[in-house]
């Protein structure tokens, strides 16, 4: 489980890293959306080499008989790339991280407390809702 856990505190530092170096990509360029583009469209270009290197690259041929509520993955990594870029400029890197891990949380519990999307339903406790508070409240401090 350690490893877990370091792996996705490793891609927390990425997401901290991504949204100013995209904002600043989006300065360069003069605007958000191509900047989220081209971040978008490098992190594909890199996923497809690394399942190539990997033996997973046939998977793609099962895409056609994937359900579509399975692809709207993309849909949802671009908004959040999109509105990184444009809300850490606006609010710091702390502030919209901790927007974005309440964000996360709060649709994180929906999910544990109903099993939607395929995940098996787990018990939202009081405990695990206190943890989201003091995020709401991290977030607020950020600000203040």
């Amino acid at each position: 489980m350690i490893w877990a856990v370091l792996a996705v505190v490793l891609g927390g530092v990425a997401v901290a890293v991504q949204a100013p170096i995209n904002a600043a990509l989006g300065r360069e360029l003069g605007a958000i959306v191509p900047a989220a583009a081209v971040s978008f469209g490098l992190g594909f270009v890199i996923l497809v080499a690394v399942a190539g290197l990997t033996g997973q690259a046939g998977a793609f041929l099962k895409l056609g008989s994937a359900p579509g509520w399975m692809l709207i993955g993309g849909f949802l990594g671009a908004t959040y790339v999109l509105s990184a870029t444009w809300g850490v400029a606006q609010l710091g890197v702390v502030t919209m991280v901790a927007a974005l891990v309440l964000g996360q949380m709060a649709a994180a519990m929906v999910i544990d407390a109903t099993g939607i999307l395929g995940m098996a339903a787990r018990e939202v406790s009081l405990q695990r809702i206190a943890s989201a508070g003091l995020v709401a409240a991290g977030l607020v401090l950020s600000r203040l």
